[in-house]
Order: C-alpha cells, then structure tokens, then sequence
C-alpha cells in the first residue's frame, strides 16, 4: 500500500473517531438529551477519541516512513557480494545511489546484474515495508478508536485531556522551531569556524578584494584566491539603501493616505492590489530589472553625458525598492488605524488639520509599528538574490556608484554553493562566513527594533 493511501486511510479513521465521540458522549447522555449532565461539550468528546486513534498511528507511521529506506539499504548493502562491499567509500556511495535510481525507474544504461538485482530486492523491500507499515499503523488506530470509544462516559474530562493534549502539541512545535533555529545557527558557526581555520577573519571583514577562485596547480595566479569580503558588504548597502529610499517614503505615504484620507471603497480596491506586489515572484522583478529598468536607466545617463552599466547598483535597487513597498505599506497601514480615535478626535478639537494631526499625532503613536515595517523591509532587501543577479550582475566592485555593477552577499552565497562541492575548500566555506555575517547583521536589526518599539510602546500606551 502507498504511503499517501495510508495517510488518507489514517485521516480518515481519525474523522471517523471524531464522530464515533461525539456521538457516544450524546448516547451517554441517555433519553433526556441534557447535554448538561457532560463534564465537556460533545465535540471534547469526539476529539479525544480522534487523538487516540491519530496520534499514536500517526507517530507510527512517520517514524517508520522516514527509517524504512534506510533500513530496505542496509539489508540490500548487506547482502551485496565481497567485491562489491570492499569498494572505496566514494565508490560504494555512488553505487548505492545507483541502485536507489534504478529501483525508482531513473537510471537509462545497462547495468550489472549484481546491481539490477540488488535494486530489485530494494524495490521488493520497501514495498514489503510499506505493507507492513499500513497494517501497524491502521490496526493502531483501530485499537485507539476502540480504547478511546469504551472510555466515553459523562463524567469524563474529556476538555482538560484534550486540551492537554493540544497544549503538548505547541509546545512540542515551539521546541522544534528553536531547535531548528538552533541547529542553523550551530551548523553557520561551524563551517564558518573551518573557513575562519584557514582565511583570517581580518583578511575576510576587511580585505577590499573577492576573488574566491582557486586554481589547480599552485603556480597559476590566484591560486590562494583572495576573500575578502567588504566589496560584498558595500554593495548589499547600496543596493539595499536604495531600494529603502524607494519603499520607505513610498509605502508609508500610501499607508497615510489610504487610513486617513481614501475613502472606504478606494481602500477596499487599492490596498489588495498594492498587496499584490508582494506576492510577484523575484524572478519576475528580475526579469522586470534586466529588460526594462536597465536599459531605461542607462539610455537615461548616457543622454545627459553619464557612464552607466548595463547592469547597475541603481537598477537592482529601483525594482528591489517597488518589491518591498507592501512590506511598510501594508504594515504601516494597519498601525496608524490602530491608533485610538481619541488621539485624532483630541487633536481636531484643538485645531489641528488632518495633515498635522496625521504628522504631529499619528505617525508619532504609530512609530513601533512604522520601525517594525521599516526594518522587515530593510531585512528582506539584505536578504534578496534573484534581482540582484539579473539587474546588478556579479561583479564584486567596491564602490558606492551606484551607477555601476555590484553585488551582494545572498548573490555570492548561491554562486558559491550550485552544483557539486566539496566543502573542504575555502571557497564552499566562505560561503557560511558569508551566511554568518548577514545572520548577525539581521539579528541585530531585529534587536533594535524591538528596543524601539518598546521605548516608544511606553510612551504612547
């Protein structure tokens, strides 16, 4: 049996004992009908016999899902003749890939018969596994149903276990998610500490060239390559400062006209359609940047007497800046409606107009939420790729021109890790420097604006 068939089988047992529950915590009420005899409302019920029967298949299945392949191999490694387990681990590697494709169908070419076999006894296996997978894991939820079916009486908590249980859920979720952070962060180190073994940090934070191809043979030029890596950081500055000079004033004075003055139709049309931008796909801006702006901005520059690239700092910023106007937009929008009518009411009855009272009151209470969107923006232009390679190019030039090509860190990290690496090379591992450095630069963003937004939280409360 398939593994998705088995999910939807599980799924559907859990429904089933949804209203099995329910439907015998309202037998149990008996021919009075009072629902209020029940320690919990029906439907606690009905959830507690869904955990029983999902909850514990489900577990079951995931966990045997996941091991199963690897378990299926290492029966067929096992059993792989002499010649073939003495290979080189490089070697067997290769082979056990082999066979995986070849069980999955991908593998074209003839191969040996050692290995066709090995491949079919996997394929055999796996669906053995499979099968066995299904029967345990439905025949659990069956007895989960049956368990939880007979333990259905009015005096049962049913809502304290339920909850209990969800509450067990969140935070198993909340630890997985610092768990997962924590395994980034751990891995960014690590690798970044084995580059660090080889370039010094000095040489990577503050050379002023990156050239991080190596050569072959010692005597070619290059053949240390050079990391440093402050080209990078200028060029993320750049472009990322100009794609904030275009979203910050223009997302935060459509975010003033759309609360204060548009009217509630206009707003109802505008702000779904300025969403709308945040939803494009970076590649399209990229292809945007590439086509249209590159060539407008140059044809622009070279008519009044300016040397302008084909692929500019200028370019990659624009379209960046027009990506990210949703992010303060939007944001922006929904804190100054936020703000209390009595802030505005208080300052109309003084005299002031709406342009002053959106200036000198509004913007001023709405200044956590403002940073908040602001530094997101900020945050999500550091972090973009795409435009930047098709507008900006991969030229580590350190200038602030930003007529000229330039690159950025994100660019440079996906540059370093297509295809196959080998993570022994200062070039693979510069790459997690890199992912170090801008981890740190966005953490600390994150850290001044939750100081801004608590200083000024206190004051506008």
């Amino acid at each position: 049996m398939r593994p998705s068939l088995t999910f939807a089988l599980l799924c559907a047992l859990a429904l089933s004992g949804y209203a099995l529950g329910r439907a015998a915590s309202l037998k149990a009420v008996g021919p009075s009908g009072r629902i209020s005899s029940l320690h919990s409302l029906p439907s606690y019920y009905g959830f507690y016999v869904a955990l029983w029967c999902g909850v514990p298949a489900l577990a079951i299945f995931a966990v045997a899902t996941w091991a199963k392949g690897t378990l299926a191999m290492s029966m067929v490694a096992a059993a792989l003749p002499a010649d073939l387990q003495a290979l080189p681990p490089d070697q067997f590697g290769l082979m056990i890939s082999d066979i995986r494709n070849l069980a999955a169908g991908t593998v074209a070419s003839s191969p040996r018969p050692e290995i066709a076999a090995a491949a079919a006894r996997y394929a055999s296996l796996r669906s053995l596994f499979d099968a066995a997978i299904a029967a345990a894991a439905l025949s659990l939820a069956v007895a989960g149903i049956v368990y939880a079916r007979a333990k259905v009486v009015p005096t049962l908590r049913a809502r304290n276990k339920v909850e209990r249980a969800f509450t067990i859920l969140l935070i198993a979720a909340s630890t997985l998610a610092i768990m997962t952070t924590i395994g980034i962060v751990v891995s960014l180190i690590f690798e970044a500490a084995r580059f660090f073994a080889r370039i010094p940090a000095t040489d990577f934070l503050f050379g002023l060239t990156w050239s991080p191809q190596t050569a072959i043979r010692a005597d070619q030029v290059g053949a240390s390559g050079a990391f440093g890596a402050v080209p990078l950081f200028v060029g993320t500055l750049v472009i990322a400062a100009i794609a904030m000079l275009v979203a910050v004033p223009t997302g935060l004075m459509s975010a003033v006209y759309m609360a204060e003055y548009a009217t509630p139709r206009f707003r109802a049309i505008a702000k779904p359609v300025l969403e709308i931008l945040a939803g494009i796909p970076t590649v399209v801006y990229g292809f945007f940047a590439a086509l249209t702006v590159a060539p407008l901005i140059q044809d622009a520059g070279q008519a009044i007497g300016l040397d302008v690239a084909a692929q500019s700092a200028l370019a990659a910023g624009v379209v960046m800046g027009v990506m990210i106007i949703p992010f303060v937009s939007s944001l922006s929008d929904d804190v100054i409606t936020a703000v209390p009518q009595a802030m505005r009411d208080g300052s109309y009855a003084l005299g002031a107009t709406r342009a002053e009272t959106a200036r000198l009151v509004l913007l001023p209470a709405a200044l956590p939420g403002i940073a908040a969107s602001v530094i997101l923006a900020f945050s999500r232009a550091l972090g973009e790729t795409m435009i930047v390679v098709m507008a900006a190019g991969l030229a580590a030039n350190l200038t602030v021109n930003p007529l000229s090509a330039v690159t950025t860190v994100t660019v440079h990290i996906a540059a370093l890790l297509v295809g196959d690496q080998e993570f022994d090379s200062p070039k693979t591992l510069s790459a997690f420097a890199l992912g170090l450095v801008l981890f740190v630069v966005t953490l600390s963003l994150n850290i001044v604006g939750l100081r801004i937004v608590k200083a000024y939280r206190e004051q506008y409360d």
